[in-house]
């Protein structure tokens, strides 16, 4: 019997410090997994910092994971999200050339909105699930984006 090869997204609070986000790394690239999407970020007041990682794997991999990243000294708390709020952001930038009252209108419909208008390009930022993210950039093709910067999942357990 396979185990599911499943999307998984798990929380590392860290110290910190140096070299830290390079060991956690170095346990995932070392076991042959990929990282989907890694978001790191200063806890608030604290010298703690956390990492958000999507992976995919099975339950077993996942734990065995978990186990692997709570041997490294500077991890204070590792955990596999179950029922969670996701978000991720994505900006997006047209040509100026481009119906920016569509884009706009399209830009609210995935919680998001025009951040900047120039004389040359439009920049458009929309927050939300992953998945609404991935429909979100399926649609705004039509309308010959330039570039586009992800910024990767971030997760808390409700």
């Amino acid at each position: 019997m396979t185990e599911s090869n499943e999307r998984r997204v798990v929380s590392v609070i860290v110290v910190n410090e140096a070299s830290v986000l390079s060991r956690i790394t170095d346990l995932f690239s070392g076991r042959g997994y990929n990282i989907t999407s890694l978001t790191v970020a200063p806890v608030p007041n604290s010298k703690y910092s956390r990492l958000t990682i999507v992976t995919s794997g099975s339950v077993r991999v996942i734990e065995q994971i978990t186990k692997q990243l709570h041997k490294l000294i500077p991890v204070l708390r590792v955990y596999e999200h179950a029922d969670l709020v996701e978000k991720e952001m994505v900006l997006v930038k047209f040509p100026a050339t481009e119906n920016i009252t569509d884009i706009n209108t399209l830009c609210e419909a995935y919680n998001g909105k025009i951040v900047n208008a120039g004389a040359n390009v439009i920049i458009a930022m929309v927050a939300d699930e992953p998945k609404r993210v991935d429909n979100f950039l399926s649609i705004i093709q039509r309308y010959n984006p330039k570039e586009i910067v992800r910024s990767g999942t971030v997760a808390l357990e409700r």
